[in-house]
């Protein structure tokens, strides 16, 4: 993966430019508003209510990295914390993005370490090293495929992961899409209509209504 890392495009321009694949489920969300992910993918297999590979993968990624969590279980805890994001924070990971739960979410904003999680819950883990988990070159979340070295952006509007071989491709059409989007809404500011912008059929006498 070649991708110049300083560009960062909102989640859902990636997803529109890459031909509407890669979203990961909606549960997942930052767990406060300003963080933000955009990294390469490590995949981290969790046992159900054990976080032991959590702390493992914190020493096992490289900086920049997001941990990208897929749980065993539907049963709910908080896998991940402040002591963790304290020490993704110190490795200058990339982020976390955990299918699961995570707990600690007044503090987290201020260890600067972003997280996304599909929801919150107090219940602690345990650190038993006879279960199973590890770092799989892929892990599957809603569906869709992660594989290590994709790429992962995050923002309030939710996750998508870009495959690592088509990553310099889609970074260009994110490009485009923005350039494309700036000089419609300048035409909107100037008083063009949406309508005819993009060519929609009108009804009646759409053009002249008011919204």
């Amino acid at each position: 993966m070649t991708q110049t890392t300083t560009e960062v495009f909102a989640a859902s321009t990636v997803h529109e430019a890459a031909g509407r694949i890669g979203a990961l489920p909606s549960r997942l969300k930052p767990v406060y508003p300003a963080a933000r992910v955009h990294g390469r993918a490590f995949p981290v297999l969790c046992p159900v209510g054990e976080n032991l590979w959590l702390h493992r993968a914190v020493y096992a990624a490289r900086p920049g990295d997001v941990l990208v969590v897929a749980t065993t279980a539907v049963e709910e805890y908080g896998y991940w914390g402040e002591i963790l994001s304290e020490a993704a924070a110190a490795r200058s990971l990339g982020g976390l993005v955990i299918d699961g739960g995570v707990r600690d979410v007044e503090v987290l904003p201020r260890t600067g370490f972003p997280v996304f999680a599909a929801t919150t819950c107090l219940r602690g883990t345990g650190k038993s090293t006879e279960t199973g988990g590890g770092f799989p070159q892929e892990v599957v979340l809603g569906g869709v495929r992660v594989r290590r070295g994709d790429l992962v952006i995050g923002d309030q509007d939710g996750v998508v992961v870009v495959p690592a071989d088509s990553v310099d491709d889609v970074l260009r059409a994110s490009r485009e899409r923005e350039e494309k989007e700036a000089a419609i809404i300048a035409q909107l500011r100037e008083g063009a209509s949406t309508i005819g912008l993009y060519g929609f059929p009108a009804v009646g006498s759409v053009e002249g209504a008011a919204s």
